[in-house]
Protein backbone atom coordinates (compact mmCIF):
# COMPACT_ATOMS: atom_id res chain seq x y z
CA UNK A 1 0.00 0.00 0.00
CA UNK A 2 1.36 3.85 -0.98
CA UNK A 3 1.80 6.43 2.11
CA UNK A 4 -0.34 8.21 0.29
CA UNK A 5 -2.90 6.13 0.13
CA UNK A 6 -2.40 4.62 3.60
CA UNK A 7 -2.85 8.06 4.68
CA UNK A 8 -6.13 8.75 3.27
CA UNK A 9 -7.30 5.32 4.50
CA UNK A 10 -5.92 6.02 8.40
CA UNK A 11 -7.60 9.41 8.39
CA UNK A 12 -11.31 8.00 7.22
CA UNK A 13 -11.08 5.35 9.46
CA UNK A 14 -9.91 7.75 12.36
CA UNK A 15 -12.69 9.46 11.87
CA UNK A 16 -15.39 6.47 12.30
CA UNK A 17 -16.96 5.66 15.64
CA UNK A 18 -15.64 2.25 16.75
CA UNK A 19 -18.80 0.61 15.96
CA UNK A 20 -17.97 0.66 12.32
CA UNK A 21 -14.69 -0.28 12.52
CA UNK A 22 -14.33 -4.07 11.07
CA UNK A 23 -11.38 -6.32 9.51
CA UNK A 24 -10.53 -3.81 6.86
CA UNK A 25 -9.93 -1.62 9.05
CA UNK A 26 -7.49 -4.14 10.94
CA UNK A 27 -5.82 -5.11 7.94
CA UNK A 28 -4.63 -0.99 6.83
CA UNK A 29 -3.75 -0.86 10.32
CA UNK A 30 -1.64 -3.46 10.34
CA UNK A 31 -0.19 -2.38 6.62
CA UNK A 32 0.28 1.46 8.55
CA UNK A 33 1.92 -0.66 11.67
CA UNK A 34 4.36 -2.69 9.41
CA UNK A 35 4.95 0.67 7.94
CA UNK A 36 5.83 2.46 11.37
CA UNK A 37 8.28 -0.41 11.81
CA UNK A 38 10.27 0.05 8.53
CA UNK A 39 10.92 3.86 9.07
CA UNK A 40 8.79 4.33 5.82
CA UNK A 41 6.28 6.39 8.11
CA UNK A 42 7.07 8.39 11.25
CA UNK A 43 5.35 10.59 13.54
CA UNK A 44 7.64 13.73 12.80
CA UNK A 45 10.16 14.39 10.08
CA UNK A 46 13.09 17.07 9.16
CA UNK A 47 11.38 20.07 7.37
CA UNK A 48 14.07 22.82 5.84
CA UNK A 49 16.71 24.32 7.93
CA UNK A 50 16.53 23.62 11.89
CA UNK A 51 12.57 22.75 10.79
CA UNK A 52 10.20 19.35 12.19
CA UNK A 53 6.96 18.94 10.40
CA UNK A 54 4.17 16.64 13.02
CA UNK A 55 2.72 14.34 10.83
CA UNK A 56 -0.61 14.38 12.70
CA UNK A 57 -2.39 11.17 10.45
CA UNK A 58 0.55 8.90 11.93
CA UNK A 59 -0.36 10.05 15.67
CA UNK A 60 -4.00 9.28 14.51
CA UNK A 61 -3.04 5.57 13.22
CA UNK A 62 -1.28 4.96 16.35
CA UNK A 63 -4.79 5.92 18.41
CA UNK A 64 -6.58 3.86 16.03
CA UNK A 65 -4.47 0.81 16.79
CA UNK A 66 -5.70 1.23 20.31
CA UNK A 67 -9.29 1.92 19.11
CA UNK A 68 -9.06 -1.35 17.46
CA UNK A 69 -7.29 -3.70 19.82
CA UNK A 70 -8.94 -6.47 22.18
CA UNK A 71 -7.41 -6.90 25.63
CA UNK A 72 -5.23 -9.68 25.30
CA UNK A 73 -3.12 -11.76 27.76
CA UNK A 74 0.56 -11.35 26.53
CA UNK A 75 3.40 -13.91 26.11
CA UNK A 76 4.51 -14.20 29.50
CA UNK A 77 8.37 -13.36 30.54
CA UNK A 78 8.97 -15.60 33.84
CA UNK A 79 6.82 -15.35 36.26
CA UNK A 80 5.71 -12.13 35.16
CA UNK A 81 2.28 -11.65 32.92
CA UNK A 82 1.25 -8.73 30.94
CA UNK A 83 -2.01 -7.51 29.23
CA UNK A 84 -2.39 -4.95 26.80
CA UNK A 85 -4.16 -4.43 23.63
CA UNK A 86 -3.38 -6.83 20.76
CA UNK A 87 -2.73 -4.32 18.29
CA UNK A 88 0.71 -3.19 20.42
CA UNK A 89 2.55 -6.24 21.52
CA UNK A 90 6.11 -6.39 21.80
CA UNK A 91 7.83 -5.95 18.82
CA UNK A 92 9.71 -9.17 17.92
CA UNK A 93 13.08 -8.09 16.10
CA UNK A 94 15.34 -10.64 14.22
CA UNK A 95 19.24 -10.90 13.62
CA UNK A 96 17.75 -9.39 9.84
CA UNK A 97 16.95 -6.03 11.79
CA UNK A 98 20.81 -5.49 12.37
CA UNK A 99 19.74 -4.20 16.14
CA UNK A 100 21.76 -5.36 18.71
CA UNK A 101 19.75 -5.60 21.96
CA UNK A 102 21.89 -6.88 25.22
CA UNK A 103 20.26 -9.52 27.14
CA UNK A 104 18.66 -8.08 30.39
CA UNK A 105 14.91 -7.07 30.39
CA UNK A 106 14.48 -4.97 27.71
CA UNK A 107 11.52 -4.12 25.11
CA UNK A 108 10.54 -2.37 22.12
CA UNK A 109 6.77 -1.96 21.17
CA UNK A 110 5.50 -3.02 17.69
CA UNK A 111 5.33 0.59 15.83
CA UNK A 112 8.79 1.93 17.18
CA UNK A 113 11.33 1.88 14.37
CA UNK A 114 15.03 0.67 15.33
CA UNK A 115 17.90 1.35 12.94
CA UNK A 116 20.60 -0.71 11.66
CA UNK A 117 23.47 -0.31 14.43
CA UNK A 118 21.16 0.76 16.90
CA UNK A 119 21.95 -0.98 20.47
CA UNK A 120 19.65 -1.35 23.40
CA UNK A 121 21.35 -1.98 26.43
CA UNK A 122 19.03 -3.66 29.37
CA UNK A 123 16.63 -2.65 30.79
CA UNK A 124 15.46 0.04 28.60
CA UNK A 125 12.41 0.77 27.34
CA UNK A 126 11.40 2.13 23.45
CA UNK A 127 7.13 2.91 23.28
CA UNK A 128 4.96 3.21 20.13
CA UNK A 129 6.05 5.30 16.86
CA UNK A 130 9.36 5.97 18.34
CA UNK A 131 11.99 6.59 15.83
CA UNK A 132 15.63 5.94 16.93
CA UNK A 133 18.34 6.09 14.17
CA UNK A 134 21.48 4.35 13.00
CA UNK A 135 24.33 4.21 15.52
CA UNK A 136 22.14 5.07 18.12
CA UNK A 137 23.17 3.60 21.82
CA UNK A 138 20.15 3.68 24.28
CA UNK A 139 21.43 2.97 27.48
CA UNK A 140 20.12 1.19 30.88
CA UNK A 141 16.75 2.27 32.46
CA UNK A 142 16.78 4.82 29.39
CA UNK A 143 12.98 5.44 27.93
CA UNK A 144 12.53 6.44 24.51
CA UNK A 145 8.94 7.98 24.82
CA UNK A 146 5.81 7.67 22.01
CA UNK A 147 6.78 9.33 18.77
CA UNK A 148 9.85 10.68 20.50
CA UNK A 149 12.30 10.88 17.23
CA UNK A 150 16.23 10.02 18.12
CA UNK A 151 18.68 10.82 15.62
CA UNK A 152 21.53 9.11 14.16
CA UNK A 153 24.37 8.36 16.32
CA UNK A 154 22.74 9.67 19.66
CA UNK A 155 24.03 8.44 23.19
CA UNK A 156 20.87 8.56 25.43
CA UNK A 157 23.21 7.95 28.87
CA UNK A 158 21.61 5.58 31.53
CA UNK A 159 18.44 6.63 33.06
CA UNK A 160 18.13 9.16 30.45
CA UNK A 161 14.09 10.20 30.24
CA UNK A 162 13.03 11.07 26.89
CA UNK A 163 9.15 12.07 26.85
CA UNK A 164 6.15 10.73 24.73
CA UNK A 165 3.27 12.24 23.25
CA UNK A 166 0.48 10.88 21.70
CA UNK A 167 -2.41 13.68 21.92
CA UNK A 168 -3.01 15.91 20.54
CA UNK A 169 -1.91 14.89 17.64
CA UNK A 170 -1.21 17.53 16.62
CA UNK A 171 1.82 18.07 19.04
CA UNK A 172 5.32 18.23 18.10
CA UNK A 173 7.20 15.11 19.98
CA UNK A 174 10.52 15.33 21.91
CA UNK A 175 13.16 15.70 18.94
CA UNK A 176 16.94 14.30 19.56
CA UNK A 177 19.25 15.57 16.51
CA UNK A 178 22.03 13.81 15.07
CA UNK A 179 25.12 12.93 17.39
CA UNK A 180 23.81 14.48 20.38
CA UNK A 181 25.04 13.82 23.82
CA UNK A 182 22.12 13.32 26.82
CA UNK A 183 23.43 12.47 30.25
CA UNK A 184 22.51 9.85 32.94
CA UNK A 185 19.26 11.22 34.63
CA UNK A 186 18.24 13.52 32.09
CA UNK A 187 14.84 14.45 31.18
CA UNK A 188 13.44 15.86 28.15
CA UNK A 189 9.61 16.55 27.73
CA UNK A 190 6.57 18.71 25.88
CA UNK A 191 8.30 18.52 22.54
CA UNK A 192 11.56 20.06 23.34
CA UNK A 193 14.30 19.77 20.37
CA UNK A 194 17.75 18.90 21.47
CA UNK A 195 20.13 20.31 18.53
CA UNK A 196 22.64 18.04 16.38
CA UNK A 197 25.73 17.62 18.59
CA UNK A 198 24.12 18.90 21.32
CA UNK A 199 25.61 18.16 25.00
CA UNK A 200 23.23 17.54 28.04
CA UNK A 201 25.34 16.98 31.31
CA UNK A 202 23.94 14.83 33.28
CA UNK A 203 20.82 15.52 35.52
CA UNK A 204 19.50 17.89 33.40
CA UNK A 205 15.81 18.49 32.67
CA UNK A 206 14.01 20.28 29.70
CA UNK A 207 10.36 20.86 29.61
CA UNK A 208 8.53 23.30 27.47
CA UNK A 209 8.08 26.00 30.58
CA UNK A 210 11.74 26.12 31.53
CA UNK A 211 13.92 29.00 30.17
CA UNK A 212 18.03 28.01 28.86
CA UNK A 213 20.24 30.41 29.79
CA UNK A 214 23.08 30.91 27.27
CA UNK A 215 25.94 32.27 28.90
CA UNK A 216 28.33 32.58 25.54
CA UNK A 217 24.93 34.52 23.32
CA UNK A 218 24.37 36.27 26.12
CA UNK A 219 20.42 35.17 25.13
CA UNK A 220 17.64 33.21 27.01
CA UNK A 221 15.79 30.03 24.74
CA UNK A 222 12.41 29.66 25.61
CA UNK A 223 9.44 27.96 24.00
CA UNK A 224 6.91 30.45 22.59
CA UNK A 225 3.82 30.14 20.72
CA UNK A 226 3.81 28.47 17.75
CA UNK A 227 8.00 27.69 18.52
CA UNK A 228 9.53 24.80 20.82
CA UNK A 229 11.91 25.24 22.67
CA UNK A 230 14.73 24.65 21.06
CA UNK A 231 18.46 23.61 22.56
CA UNK A 232 20.84 24.89 19.55
CA UNK A 233 23.61 23.00 17.82
CA UNK A 234 26.53 21.79 19.81
CA UNK A 235 25.24 23.54 22.82
CA UNK A 236 26.69 22.11 26.06
CA UNK A 237 24.34 22.68 29.09
CA UNK A 238 24.47 21.81 32.46
CA UNK A 239 22.05 21.97 35.16
CA UNK A 240 22.04 25.54 37.15
CA UNK A 241 20.12 27.25 39.26
CA UNK A 242 18.70 31.25 39.39
CA UNK A 243 17.45 33.07 42.79
CA UNK A 244 13.82 33.82 43.79
CA UNK A 245 13.67 37.64 43.44
CA UNK A 246 11.09 37.25 46.28
CA UNK A 247 11.72 37.94 50.07
CA UNK A 248 10.04 34.90 51.57
CA UNK A 249 12.56 33.05 48.96
CA UNK A 250 16.04 35.56 49.58
CA UNK A 251 15.25 35.20 53.53
CA UNK A 252 15.13 31.38 52.75
CA UNK A 253 17.85 30.80 50.23
CA UNK A 254 15.32 29.14 47.63
CA UNK A 255 16.08 28.90 43.86
CA UNK A 256 14.91 27.35 40.87
CA UNK A 257 16.05 24.60 38.02
CA UNK A 258 17.73 26.75 35.14
CA UNK A 259 19.41 24.60 32.94
CA UNK A 260 22.50 26.80 31.70
CA UNK A 261 24.20 26.61 28.13
CA UNK A 262 28.22 27.08 29.34
CA UNK A 263 29.79 26.69 25.97
CA UNK A 264 29.63 25.15 22.60
CA UNK A 265 31.32 22.02 21.66
CA UNK A 266 34.97 21.58 21.23
CA UNK A 267 37.38 18.86 20.40
CA UNK A 268 38.18 18.41 24.21
CA UNK A 269 34.19 17.98 24.57
CA UNK A 270 33.56 15.75 21.60
CA UNK A 271 36.33 13.88 23.20
CA UNK A 272 34.37 13.78 26.55
CA UNK A 273 31.04 12.84 25.05
CA UNK A 274 32.49 9.96 22.30
CA UNK A 275 30.93 6.92 21.65
CA UNK A 276 32.67 3.65 22.36
CA UNK A 277 33.09 2.22 18.72
CA UNK A 278 34.21 -1.03 20.90
CA UNK A 279 31.42 -1.10 22.86
CA UNK A 280 29.55 -1.66 19.19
Amino acid sequence: METPDLRARIEALAALPASALGEDARRTFEAFREALESGLVRAAEPAGEDGWTVNAWVKAGILLGFRLGRMVEMASAGPLKFFDKDTWPTRQLSLENGVRVVPGGTAVRAGAYLAPGVVVMPPAYVNVGAWVGEGTLVDSHALVGSCAQIGRRVHLSAAAQIGGVLEPVGALPVIVEDEAFVGGNCGVYEGTIVGRRAVLAAGVILTGSVPVYDLPRKTTHRRSPGSPLRIPEGAVVVPGSRRIDDPFAERLGLSLSAPVIVKYRDPKTDAAAALEDALR
